[in-house]
């Protein structure tokens, strides 16, 4: 992997995996940043190019003035695509960056050659149990004050290192799963924002905000998907915490066309906790789909 910057209307940090030809963009979800691609980021290159942008306000990419909203980041996402991929990318998304990507292909069917969902966030189904982890933290985030005072307390509490496990914890089954070269680049990143990017908090807060109010948008959520006209994947674990397996069985049950790919014993970051299997079935999946970009723009 090689990190660059890109000029985006402030700094854009990219990791380069390398490959040639179909783009393939990896976005990260709430928190993340591209680490999270490093167990798969390179063995997806057998595949295409493959790049891995941190959104703004994450990883190491600063605010410099942008906000880290949803829509702010598409719009970011749509201009990285615009600078850095010469044809239709295929997005692949997790969490947050999978609405992310479902925003794009929507909105911007000519850049999108297909769309990879990897536990996207997006309306809970009714009916459905709710984890009282997930649901208290992120009522604690999208309270004002109380979310500032929550982010710092834990960061003070844990240190980076125990923030990281934390998180890894509510995403995984098993967070040992996860390639100790890995963990400790987590680790590393988030030392490195602990350290000299002060707008992080502010930035994950605004984030998390606007994922929560997007998500509560059923008929937004259903316009989007009515407009991708991508090829699309949908990969979920089956013990996913912060994405109910049923809401993305609803998901596909609304577009027929979509495939959807359960992994058991996994939980919501899979490409953490199962790499080879997540890199098995998106190479099964592209090699069924791939389309030139002519056949994509005639599409849109």
């Amino acid at each position: 992997m090689r990190s660059r910057l890109v000029d985006l209307d402030g700094p854009v940090h990219v990791a380069d995996f390398g490959g040639s030809g179909t783009p393939i963009v990896l976005l990260h979800g709430l928190g993340g940043s591209h680490v999270n691609w490093l167990a798969v980021g390179e063995r997806l290159a057998r595949h295409g190019r493959v790049l891995a942008p941190d959104f703004a306000g994450f990883g190491r990419t600063p605010l410099a003035g942008r906000s880290s909203g949803l829509g702010a980041n598409r719009a970011l996402l749509d201009r990285f695509l615009g600078a850095s991929c010469t044809e239709p990318a295929v997005l692949v998304g997790n969490s947050m960056g999978g609405l992310i990507a479902l925003m794009e292909a929507s909105l911007r069917p000519d850049k999108v050659a297909g769309l990879v969902l990897v536990g996207p966030a997006q309306p809970r189904p009714q009916l459905v149990a709710v984890d009282w982890m997930v649901l208290a933290t992120f009522a604690a985030y999208a309270m004002p004050l109380v979310g500032e005072s929550f982010v710092r307390w834990r960061a003070r509490l844990l240190g980076p290192e125990g923030v990281v496990r934390q998180t890894l914890a509510l995403c995984c089954v098993d967070a040992d799963r996860v390639p100790r070269e890995v963990f400790a680049a987590h680790v590393a990143l988030a030392e490195e924002r602990a350290a000299g990017m002060p707008w992080a908090a502010e930035a994950f807060l605004a984030a998390a905000r606007s994922l929560v109010g997007r998500t509560m948008r059923a008929g937004w959520f259903a316009g989007l998907v009515r407009g991708v006209k991508a090829p699309t994947l949908i990969v979920q674990g089956d013990r996913d915490r912060l994405v109910p397996l049923a809401a993305s069985r609803a998901l596909a049950a609304s577009r027929p066309d979509w495939r959807l790919e359960v992994l058991e014993g996994v939980g919501h970051v899979p490409q953490l906790e199962a790499p080879e299997r997540f890199v098995a079935l998106f190479g099964a999946w592209l090699d069924g789909v791939r389309a030139p970009a002519s056949e994509v723009r005639d599409r849109a």
